[in-house]
């Protein structure tokens, strides 16, 4: 797996002494212009004499709390100044002098307490996201993140954003460990190296006028970047998902899970900057005067930080129905949780027929309304009923038995490409038979197909239990259920924003999402999952139907509201009525221009604040 980023760039250790502009290099100034070699920058990146206080009333422009002013934050002089080195003489270069392994201890040493608390932090944002929704923790590690990595350099800054991402995702992601921990270990680190990058962007950023609003904006940058790479993407741990029970979540009918990551980030942002002019009513202490302009500017990020996140309030969320329609989900459970859940061939099939043949009984008997569609979750067939006949005779007989069309998910032989597999949802008519299928579009890489199988599979030899690839689809899966028109969405494929948004601008007036988590029951997974539909509901306006093997299933409103859940591992029968909707949110129309709008920002931002830095830097003669 990749390795994390190194750490080359030292910090300065708090001494001042041999440092231009330090108090052994001071001498009076020549008569003329004031010589620029021992100036520094303030806050904006702009220079600024040694003598310069800066205005109270800037809060872009505050000294650092103490987690970001002791002696282990300074950027080295070697990457502020390059040319300052040789000026003040670099110990390791001269005979004698400390070798490159001493300065990379200390190194270790000066930024072992920096990297604890963003180790805390990352923790606390994993504690935001389901199972255990705590989502305040969001935006207060997003606080916590950019107070630790502000007026750092970027090295700097990209290996306090890797400490804080590495357990973060370690702990989120710890559902993979059914896999294998090294597969844990190894996504996270992967996933790391995007929020790497967003420190080192955050660092830069943090001199810039307006600080909190290109870091919000590097946020929604770096979550862009991991929704469509390596191989796709893999946009778990995105601070919408944290956010799909909160005030912040309505703002996701307007610009989708990016607006809403873009309004936790600012929140995060704003609370920093609080602190920050918070922290310079140190310097006020006895003048009433000076201490209330000092406290303006932490009062007015305090502020605007509250406003965001009441503004999702202020949005509405239609949910008014054209149109309803009676539903059954069917979760027929299987024999073992973990990789090897399918048991003996035929065992899930047989549970969800089972399921639904009871079902039948009950509806004869008039215990249960008749549906007017039911719907099987993923893999409810474990073998292709187009190759086995005795899978299609049990899934006929089902169909017949309940009178109405059924959703059935399956795995089927690919008929173009020999030995490749297609995940579908299929429509089995209880007259006509199998019908209209949608092919899932985005598999999983390493779960439902093996990149370059041939070289990898021969060192990771799990690799060897995908058996097959499975092929992708190549189009929406708007499909006729019955009266309903419905879009099928295949299991991770909710997190995807494009697949969604596609599906509901090809017509689909409900969402359903066939999911298979029964290798990864009790572990969180299913949680996390259905935080997404959450999100989905509310960003398109539409009732979003969850039809699970072993749970959870799920009925979520078009306002996000959770109406049914079943227990997981448990067999279990939802019938229920959801709301058929044709009107589109303000998100379905603008698409992705947000979000590559505020990553261009974002992006922006960086490229401005290092030119603004490097013409802030002194040449080989000391001037500007």
């Amino acid at each position: 797996m990749p390795p994390g980023p190194e750490t080359t760039a030292d910090a300065a250790d708090g001494d001042t002494v041999g440092r231009p502009g330090g108090p052994s290099s001071r001498s009076p100034r020549p008569p003329g212009p004031p010589a620029r070699t021992g100036a520094r920058e303030n806050a904006a990146g702009r220079p600024q004499a040694a003598d310069e206080q800066p205005e109270a009333g800037d809060a872009a422009k505050a000294p650092v709390p103490p987690a970001t002013t002791d002696g282990a934050d300074a950027p080295d002089a070697s990457e502020a100044h390059p040319d300052a080195v040789s000026a003040a003489g670099d110990p390791a270069s001269r005979p004698g002098g400390p070798t490159r392994l001493t300065r990379l201890g200390r190194l270790a040493r000066r930024e072992a307490r920096r990297s604890a608390l963003a180790a805390v932090a990352g923790l606390a944002l994993t504690a935001s996201f389901p199972p255990y929704d705590l989502w305040p923790l969001s935006f207060v590690a997003v606080a916590a993140l950019a107070l630790l990595t502000r007026g750092r350099t970027a090295r700097q800054g990209a290996w306090t954003g890797f400490a804080f991402a590495l357990p973060f995702f370690f702990f989120l992601l710890r559902w993979l460990h059914v896999v294998g921990y090294d597969a844990v270990f190894g996504l996270s680190v992967i996933e790391a190296l995007f929020i790497a990058l967003l420190g080192a962007g955050l660092a830069v950023t943090s001199r810039l006028p307006g600080w909190p609003l290109w870091g919000a904006c590097l946020w929604v940058a770096q979550e862009w970047a991991r929704d469509r790479t390596p191989f796709g993407g893999f946009p778990w741990g995105r601070l919408a998902f944290a956010n799909t029970g909160s005030p912040f979540t309505p703002l996701a009918a307007l610009g989708g899970a990016p607006l809403v990551t873009f309004a936790v980030a600012l929140t995060g942002g704003l609370l920093a900057c609080a602190v920050v002019a918070a922290w310079r009513l140190r310097g006020a202490a006895g003048d009433r005067v000076r201490a209330v302009r000092a406290a303006l500017p932490a009062v007015e990020a305090a502020a605007l930080a509250a406003a965001v996140v009441l503004a999702g309030y202020a949005v509405p969320v239609p949910t008014k129905a054209a149109d309803t329609v009676d539903i059954a989900i069917v979760q027929g459970n299987v024999q073992n949780p973990g990789m090897n859940f399918l048991g003996r061939p035929m065992m899930i099939l047989n549970n969800h027929v089972d399921a639904t043949l009871a079902l039948a009984k009950d509806i004869k008997a008039g215990r249960v309304k008749k549906p007017d569609l039911v719907i099987w979750p993923e893999n409810s067939s474990d073998l292709d009923p187009f190759q086995y006949a005795e899978a299609y005779d049990r899934i006929e007989e089902a169909v017949r038995a309940v009178g109405v069309p059924v959703l059935v998910g399956a795995l089927v032989d690919h008929p173009g490409k020999p030995g490749y597999v297609d995940n579908q949802g299929i429509v089995w008519d209880p007259v006509k038979g199998p019908g209209a299928s949608y092919t899932k579009q985005h598999p999983v890489p390493f779960g439902e197909y093996v990149p370059f199988r041939q070289q990898l599979s021969k060192v990771i030899t799990r690799l060897q239990r995908v058996p097959r690839d499975f092929y992708p689809g190549d189009h929406t899966g708007v499909l006729k259920i019955g009266p309903a028109r419905l879009g099928d969405v295949i299991c991770f494929e909710v997190a995807y924003d494009e697949i969604v948004h596609d599906t509901v601008m090809a017509g689909a007036r409900a969402l359903v999402v066939q999911t298979n988590n029964a290798t990864y029951g009790r572990t969180g997974q299913p949680e996390q999952q259905l935080a997404m539909s959450r999100l989905r509901a509310v960003e398109h306006g539409r009732a979003v139907v969850t039809a699970a093997t072993s749970g959870i299933s799920a009925v979520v409103a078009p306002d996000g509201k959770v109406l049914h859940r079943s227990a997981e591992f448990t067999r279990d029968v939802i019938s229920t009525s959801i709301p058929l909707r044709d009107e589109i949110t303000v998100a379905d129309r603008a698409g992705a221009a947000p979000e590559w709008a505020l990553a261009m920002v974002g992006l922006l931002s960086c490229a401005a604040a290092i030119m603004i830095g490097r013409r802030g830097r002194p040449d080989e003669k000391g001037q500007q």
